[in-house]
C-alpha cells in the first residue's frame, strides 16, 4: 500500500517502490473479474471527464481511464515509478504523469472532475492535507474517489491486522464517515496463475512471518482446484462529491502555492 496525505512528508511505499516488477504481477492478478471498476463506473463514470490518479505508481490503472475520459493525469513522487509510468504511457497525448504528493499536488484549481486513489489513504486520520488538496483540484461537483483495502474481508484482512496491530478498522471507517464519504465494501478475486507468483505477491506485502502464513492458507482455500490459486480479497470504495454550490470568500481551500514539477 501508499500511504500519502499524512503530515508533509512522502512515507515510502515498501511493495512498489523497492518490488516494482513483483508489484506489476500483482496488480495483474488483483480483482480480475472487475468487481471495483464496475461499482466506480456506475458511481463516477469517467467517460468524457478530467480525471487525476493520485499515487499512480508505474501508471497500472492510467491506461483504464485514458480510454474514454478527456484527459487523465498521473501524479507519483517516487522519481522510478514516475519514469514507468511515463513509458507505458508514451503515445497517449491525453495523458500526462507529473511528479508530485497528495499534499501538493502539480495542478491548477478546479481542474479535474474525478481524483482517484488506491490503496493510498488507508489509515484514514492524517490524511486531511491530502483531502483538502483533492478537494481543491476538484470542480464543483467532482468526486473524490478512494479504493482501500477491507481489513474486515477474511482471510486477507486478518493478515494486514496480523501486521498492524495498532489499525483500528472502526475508528477509519468513522474518520471517513465524518468527512463526508460514502462507503461500499466490495469483494474481488485475486487469481495467481502459480505458487511462485503467490509466494512472491504476498512476500512483498507481507512480514516474512505473516506472508508464510498467508501462503499456507491461500494454499488451504485452493486445495481442491487445479489451475489458478484464487484468494478473496475485500475493498473499501469512498466517495466523496464536491458541493456544486458556491464556496463564501471565508472558507478558504488550502494548498494554494504554486506547484511546480522537479
Amino acid at each position: 500500500m501508499r500511504i500519502f496525505g499524512r503530515r508533509t512528508e512522502v512515507v515510502p511505499s515498501p511493495n512498489i517502490w523497492y518490488h516494482p516488477d513483483v508489484y506489476e504481477r500483482e496488480n495483474q492478478v488483483q480483482d480480475v473479474d472487475d468487481a471495483v471498476w464496475t461499482h466506480l463506473a456506475t458511481e463516477t463514470p469517467w467517460s468524457g471527464a478530467d480525471v487525476v490518479d493520485v499515487g499512480c505508481g508505474a501508471g497500472f490503472h492510467l491506461p483504464r481511464f485514458a480510454a474514454t475520459a478527456a484527459s487523465v493525469v498521473g501524479v507519483e513522487p517516487h522519481p522510478p515509478l514516475v519514469r514507468r509510468a511515463r513509458e507505458r504511457m508514451a503515445g497517449h497525448p491525453s495523458v500526462t504523469v507529473l511528479r508530485g504528493t497528495a499534499q501538493r499536488l502539480p495542478l491548477p484549481d478546479a481542474s479535474a472532475d474525478l481524483v482517484h486513489a488506491r490503496t493510498a489513504y488507508f489509515f484514514g486520520p492524517g490524511c486531511e492535507p491530502g483531502l483538502r488538496e483533492a478537494d481543491r483540484v476538484l470542480r464543483p461537483g467532482g468526486a473524490l474517489v478512494i479504493v482501500d483495502l477491507d481489513t474486515l474481508c477474511v482471510p486477507y484482512g486478518e493478515w494486514m491486522l496480523a501486521d498492524l496491530p495498532r489499525y483500528r478498522p472502526a475508528e477509519v471507517d468513522a474518520f471517513f464517515s465524518a468527512k463526508g464519504f460514502a462507503c461500499r465494501r466490495v469483494t474481488t478475486r485475486w487469481s495467481f496463475p502459480d505458487r511462485e507468483t503467490l509466494k512472491a505477491v504476498l512476500r512483498i506485502e507481507f512480514s516474512p512471518r505473516v506472508a508464510a502464513r498467508a501462503v499456507v492458507e491461500t494454499l488451504r482455500l485452493n486445495r481442491d482446484r487445479t489451475g489458478p490459486l484464487d484468494l478473496p480479497v475485500g475493498y473499501r470504495v469512498l466517495v466523496r462529491r464536491k458541493p456544486a454550490g458556491l464556496v463564501r470568500a471565508s472558507e478558504p481551500l488550502a494548498g494554494h502555492g504554486t506547484l511546480t514539477e522537479p
